[in-house]
């Protein structure tokens, strides 16, 4: 929703026309809840509010919309023009209506995208605070992965080349304001501006430097999840290291790694990714509505 907030900034910066539909009563069994958004202009549409044929219905009305309020207007008359439509509901029992197997009930409401539908749109509480250390392959993909997902995350390294300018592959968007880049020296030091409960990847370019990391993590000892990227022989150097320094056993059992959710096999970035967050997911309680 975050994510979702943000398109609906930037449409509405661009001028262009667009419908927020949203859930705005669910009964039952059904695909999406209560105060879920979908953004509709003439030619896109950004998030969901549970795909099959309410979807599809959805859209199709709010393009209808669309081109009620534009026909014969300029674009400053537009909202005015569905200035009577706005706030339609329509109520779709999903089996008798739509031949939806949910077997419940949902109400959407059709609203023009101006800036009182942003002011009125809430904003997301992150469900988890993430310090992502290394920008290398890795740390992309992981970001990458993350910048969709209404999480907060200060993505750390020392070499500013690095991060990636735009967010995805083949893409040019810019990064989500939730996905914070940090270039300093001393990438350790960021340890301390941790809150109680934060998770923590470390996957840097150089040992030595996840060594430090990890070690000023530990010693905070207030993390909610502290992954660590290696083998099982790059975990037990590390411990044997931090025994040394007298850091309790207990403590130490809280390092995951490797990393990710056990059994996928695979090394490449993507399916890294993949792995780890859908391990934050499960191991990170989630703050958020």
């Amino acid at each position: 929703m975050a994510a979702l907030r943000d398109t609906a900034a930037d449409w509405l910066a661009e001028r262009r026309p667009a419908i927020v539909v949203e859930v705005m009563q669910a009964k039952g069994s059904v695909p999406r809840g209560e105060g879920t958004r979908m953004l509709v202009s003439e030619r896109r549409n950004a998030g969901t509010i549970g795909g099959g044929h309410l979807e599809l219905k959805a859209i199709a009305h709010a393009r209808g919309l669309l081109k009620l309020a534009a026909s014969g207007r300029s674009p400053d008359e537009m909202p005015a023009a569905l200035s009577a439509a706005a706030l339609l509901m329509q109520h779709y029992p999903l089996g008798p209506a739509l031949g939806q197997c949910c077997g419940g009930a949902v109400t959407l409401g059709y609203a023009w995208l101006d800036p009182a539908a942003l002011e009125r749109w809430p904003v997301s509480r992150a469900r988890f605070h993430l310090q992502l250390y290394g920008a290398g392959h890795v740390g992309r993909a992981i970001a990458q992965a993350l910048a969709p997902l209404a999480v907060t995350v200060d993505w750390i390294d020392e070499r500013d080349e690095e991060f990636p300018v735009a967010w995805g592959t083949h893409s040019n968007a810019p990064w989500p304001g939730h996905i914070r880049k940090v270039c300093v020296d001393a990438v350790e030091g960021e340890v301390r501006r941790g809150a109680p409960g934060d998770a923590y990847l470390v996957l840097t370019h150089r040992h030595d430097l996840d060594l430090k990391i990890t070690q000023q993590v530990l010693q905070r000892g207030d993390f909610g999840y502290l992954g660590l990227i290696g083998s099982r022989t790059k975990k037990q150097r590390f411990l044997h290291r931090f025994e040394q320094l007298g850091l309790p056993a207990a403590l130490l059992d809280r390092i995951t790694c490797p990393i990710g959710v056990p059994g996928i096999d695979g090394k490449q970035p993507e399916v890294i990714a993949a792995a780890v967050v859908a391990q934050l997911l499960q191991v990170c309680p989630a703050s958020g509505d």
